[in-house]
């Protein structure tokens, strides 16, 4: 890494674009060695947080080893902890999926990534393709575990290549795949060229409107208690399935099918429903139940 004052000008403009927490905050980040990760442990220790850097190494590939030395160089010039931890994934099905689950189970509770715009317009992308409603549209939700998310991934790249960092060129970023390689590489580029624009700040921007949209919707569903049956039958059917989602998430929310059936209940049309995991909702006297079955 070259010398260079502690604040560089493109620093401090990335930096006003930034959500990180106050100076002095201990953080742990998420350091994979590539520009998004590198540039948030850069701007992370220009924005003054105590950090501890965290590298998990999927063994994925060959030298994958390699990728700690070359994020070890930059965290012991600027005097950051970096914690390496190595996880067996294997090839396979759902790799993806099985690499984020063996990677977030070493993390702590909060841990800082370097998501960007660019993988905000992506989630969307992603999210709509698997029939998400406006709460997967939302896609991430802006805050300090994620405080990239104005900024491009040109300027993570620029960022790095300003300020000499090396990082892991991770060529499984590139494989085919992996549904979000074939967003980034294939779909964007289409949708640019068939719009003549640029897509990502429309589709991030279509993540804060629905984001916000569901958050109201979630809030007025709060006002409904899912277990009074005849408040349940009157309500909008979109808040009663809030309201059914918010009392029967275990921790995961039940699909469209339950809910339809717990209204079903609801509306006197049965008197007793199955939610799943041996679970069970029942109607008596104007009221919803939920029995464990066993």
């Amino acid at each position: 890494m070259t010398d260079g004052p502690t604040h560089s000008p493109s620093i401090e403009q990335l930096l006003a674009r930034c959500d990180f927490p106050p100076t002095g905050t201990a953080v742990s980040l998420a350091i994979s060695g590539g520009p998004d990760s590198m540039a948030l442990l850069l701007l992370a220790h220009a924005a003054g947080l105590v950090i501890t850097a965290i590298h998990i190494d999927h063994q994925l590939r060959e030298d994958s080893s390699l990728d700690a030395g070359l994020i070890r160089t930059v965290t012991n010039q600027l005097g950051i902890e970096l914690v390496v931890h190595a996880v067996h994934v294997g090839d396979g099905p759902n790799l993806e999926a099985r690499a984020r689950s063996a990677r977030y189970a070493m993390f702590p509770a909060e841990i800082m990534t370097g998501h960007t715009e660019d993988d905000q317009a992506e989630t969307v992308l992603i999210n709509l393709l698997r029939g998400a409603g406006a709460q997967g549209l939302g896609a991430m939700r802006p805050g300090n575990t994620r405080p990239l998310l104005k900024l491009r991934r040109v300027e993570t790249r620029a960022l790095c290549a300003e300020r000499g960092i090396t990082t892991v060129d991770d060529l499984t970023n590139s494989d085919p795949r992996f549904l979000r390689n074939r967003v980034r590489n294939e779909l964007l580029p289409l949708m640019s060229d068939i719009s003549q624009r640029d897509p990502m700040p429309l589709l991030t921007r279509t993540a804060d409107v629905l984001r916000a949209d569901n958050d109201l919707l979630d809030q007025l569903a709060l006002e409904i208690d899912p277990t009074d049956a005849k408040a349940l039958a009157i309500a909008p059917t979109p808040l009663a399935h809030r309201a059914i989602r918010q009392w029967l998430a275990n921790p995961y929310p039940p699909d469209l099918a339950t809910l339809e059936r717990v209204l079903a209940v609801a509306r006197g049309e049965v008197l007793a429903c199955d939610v799943g995991d041996n679970r069970q909702i029942r109607r008596s006297k104007q009221r919803l139940t939920l029995h464990i079955l066993g």
